[in-house]
């Protein structure tokens, strides 16, 4: 696992956060709530490769 994937996951999620804050303030609660749901979307397509690997690595030492 590198790094980078964790520095861009916090990434995502601190540009998420501010635009459900200011979403939140200008009381459009609703759009708020859609981009938090798309932050955690975009959150797992990156992390499906490591997941699919990890998923691997268990198979291999249980040797299903």
């Amino acid at each position: 696992m590198d790094i980078s994937l964790i520095l861009k996951a916090a990434g995502v999620g601190l540009i998420v956060s501010v635009v459900c804050q200011i979403l939140s303030k200008s009381g459009r609660e609703e759009q708020a709530m859609l981009v938090s749901v798309a932050g955690v979307i975009i959150v797992l397509l990156m992390l499906v490769k490591e997941i699919g690997s990890l998923i691997d690595t268990i198979r291999k030492i249980f040797g299903l």
